[in-house]
């Protein structure tokens, strides 16, 4: 009976650390596709020289990721991303761009 509750507490104990590991890295995942769209949107708007999805590419792989998509919109990014952890593929996906006409950033007078 203890080895039964021993074993079972020590399953329950992999599955939490497996789950927050696997929270960890989607998380750095959603942070690698941010900072890759942010990079292509400079290049798109001109402040940066090059191709818009070559940077980020360039980005991701810095981040430790994989680009599998980039789409450029005038001056708006779309990317994914994705790694595998443990056999398992994790992805995010970011914009970036300019805000839409119209709109005032919090704390700005309109």
């Amino acid at each position: 009976m203890v080895v039964a509750v021993l074993v079972g507490v020590v399953v329950l104990a992999v599955a939490v650390v497996g789950g927050g590991r696997a929270l960890a890295e989607r998380s750095r995942v959603s942070g690698a596709a941010d900072a890759a769209a942010l990079a292509a949107a400079d290049v798109a708007a001109g402040l940066v020289a090059g191709s818009p999805c070559d940077r980020a590419g360039a980005l991701a792989t810095a981040n430790g990721v994989v680009l599998t998509s980039c789409r450029v919109d005038e001056l708006v990014v779309t990317v994914r991303v994705t790694t595998s952890l443990a056999g398992v593929v994790v992805g995010a996906s970011a914009t970036a761009g300019p805000p839409p006409t119209g709109t005032v950033p919090p704390g700005l007078p309109p």
